[in-house]
């Protein structure tokens, strides 16, 4: 047990006030409060059981560090005591979005989602707002898109003529000829109730049937469109019939996109959870008669390390209050905590599991959307969450910050070479790239060149007093990590870095000492940068083995005849291209390159021969 934590302990026994009240907490379903010493509430929770909730948070060790300060902070607990799990879910969630406490997730309430309104008068108008007003008017929403109002609004208006004007079609208005029919009417966009064209019983009907569409239902109006159209064909009025097949179309249409699981699966939720060391990504769909009929993703920041059971509960609980959910089942991944009222189905196969798949896929989605957008507009943030990913995925005790790799090249045996690329913050630092020549080793032997170059590098290093990275990657396996780690050992530098080994053919992870791999997820950021880094090694590597063996070329049989040097073989070769056009080339035409002594040499040495 740290000192850190022995402290907390200590305080919260010299603080009686503090033990008091924990002691007098009851074992009842509630909503807990923490304050701190200026009487600030810093956190809200709710449990099953508010005095063994409570209690635990100062007789258990927190691996978290936010944890143990917010420990530290308490000064006074507040409680209330509520009826069900689902009352404290409530409560919590309004709690929390009222005072914005310091160490609670964010949860923001956006008042600004569009509706659909069906307003309360004769002759009802169906348009789209983002003001809910009290006043007997029916409001479908929010939606999360205005794309998807306008879409079902032009929908709602190719099948069924509706009024767009704001009289007051009061009856005794009507009755007195106070209006006369607008354009809409003559583009047949308007039956004229105005002009008491159309009863309130007829449009009615088609307020009702605008109802279903908007709760997804489109079976009863395509019906209905149905009997229409062949009451229309038995009395011969083919254009009307027409216009109504016209209509089934668009709905079918709409139908076939909008429905993805099984009609039968109706006034559902749906919910599922991504998340990463920083945020907490909870996609939303709301189904029914087997049509998604909302989707949204909310986005979280964690304080406390909290767990992805805990994320999903608030969420799924300031979802559905903001989406006036009353859905009465929910598909989740896993089990959670929502009270009795509520039926949580974990899907397992077939199209409830189709459709929780979907909804998992769309916060993977959502999820690297913001990756890119982070990357662009906070690149710190970017950079903080690939690190603290990567200490998580590799299991290290720091985050990897400044990152070296290794790799050797040679062929069959000439010219062995070695590289070292670095990595700083997740991208290269090619100013600290470094390249070896193998001086100690005969023949190839990758193993001792390996063992060769960390020693070097880490030997320089240290004489410097240059600051040693945090991992080293070794490209290869389990033998060329050994020969790493003695270079390590002998360098009493074991402990103070951590080393793996990266094998081509399987991308297995190799640890020292632990003879199973680990294996990371393909798509994983941390294993694409450790390919990166593996790929640029070995670039550096090739690239300067590559200019070795050219250079060795340059050493050919010209440099060996007495006289001439470097710089008269590297003019031999612009001109002549080849060593062998060299050979074969006439005296005066040597001459013009090297002059007449060098050329009379150069000529002699091969027709001699």
């Amino acid at each position: 047990m740290n000192c850190f934590w022995i402290s907390v302990i200590f305080d919260f026994m010299t603080n009686p006030a503090l033990e008091i009240q924990l002691q007098t907490l009851p074992h009842q379903p509630g909503v807990y409060q923490y304050f701190d010493a200026d009487g600030t509430i810093i956190y809200v929770g709710k449990a099953k059981d508010l005095r063994k909730r409570v209690s635990s948070y100062f007789t258990k060790t927190h691996e978290n560090g936010k944890t143990r300060v917010l420990v530290k902070k308490i000064v006074t607990i507040k409680h209330i005591v509520v009826d069900t799990e689902t009352d404290a879910l409530l409560l919590e969630n309004n709690l929390i979005k009222k005072y914005q406490p310091r160490y609670n997730v964010l949860l923001k309430d956006d008042k600004s989602y569009p509706w659909i309104c069906i307003k309360n008068e004769r002759f009802p108008r169906v348009f789209s707002t983002r003001r809910v007003i009290k006043d007997g008017s029916e409001y479908f929403g929010p939606y999360t898109s205005m794309k998807t109002v306008s879409t079902l609004l032009d929908l709602i208006k190719g099948l069924y003529p509706l009024r767009t004007c704001n009289f007051d079609l009061a009856k005794e208005k009507i009755e007195n000829g106070r209006y006369s029919v607008c354009l809409e009417y003559h583009l047949g966009n308007c039956k004229g109730a105005c002009e008491g064209f159309e009863t309130v019983e007829e449009y009615s009907k088609n307020i009702i049937a605008i109802k279903e569409i908007l709760k997804g239902n489109f079976k009863d109006s395509l019906s209905q469109f149905k009997v229409q159209m062949r009451q229309y064909a038995e009395n011969m009025h083919f254009e009307d019939a027409q216009k109504i097949k016209e209509k089934i179309e668009v709905l079918e249409n709409y139908q076939a996109k909008s429905t993805v699981v099984n009609p039968k699966i109706s006034n559902v939720d749906v919910f599922s959870i991504v998340s990463d060391e920083s945020y907490g990504y909870i996609n939303f769909l709301q189904l029914s008669y087997g049509s998604i009929i909302r989707s949204h993703t909310l986005e979280i920041k964690k304080k406390l390390d909290e767990s992805d059971q805990a994320l999903l509960e608030l969420a799924i609980t300031e979802i559905r209050q903001r989406f006036h959910s009353n859905s009465k089942e929910i598909y989740v991944p896993f089990q959670v905590n929502l009270g009795a009222e509520v039926k949580v189905t974990i899907p397992k196969l077939g199209d409830k599991k189709h459709i929780l798949d979907l909804s998992l896929r769309n916060a993977k989605y959502y999820r690297m959307e913001r990756f890119k957008q982070i990357k662009i507009t906070d690149p710190d943030r970017h950079v903080n969450r690939i690190m603290a990913q990567m200490k998580t995925d590799l299991r290290l005790s720091v985050e990897p910050i400044h990152i070296e790799c290794f790799d050797n090249s040679n062929i069959q045996g000439t010219h062995p070479v070695a590289a070292c690329v670095v990595f700083k913050n997740g991208k290269p630092s090619k100013k600290d790239y470094r390249h070896f020549n193998i001086k100690t080793v005969e023949g190839p032997n990758d193993f001792a060149s390996m063992e060769e170059v960390v020693y070097r590098r880490y030997k320089r290093m240290l004489d410097e007093n240059q600051v040693l990275p945090q991992l080293i990657i070794i490209d290869g396996g389990k033998g060329q990590l050994s020969s790493a780690l003695k270079a390590l050992d002998e360098l009493k530098l074991r402990r103070k870095i951590a080393i793996i080994g990266i094998a081509k053919r399987l991308e297995e992870l190799f640890y020292p000492n632990d003879p199973i791999p680990l294996y990371l997820d393909k798509k994983s950021e941390t294993l694409k940068i450790i390919q990166q880094l593996r790929n640029e090694a070995h670039r550096f590597g090739i690239e300067h083995h590559r200019n070795r063996r050219s250079k060795s070329a340059l050493n050919t049989e010209l440099e060996t005849i007495s006289g001439i040097g470097e710089k008269t073989v590297l003019e031999l070769l612009k001109q002549f291209k080849s060593a062998k056009r060299v050979a074969n080339a006439k005296l005066d035409e040597l001459e013009s390159v090297v002059g007449v002594s060098r050329a009379e040499k150069i000529y002699n040495y091969y027709h001699n021969q």
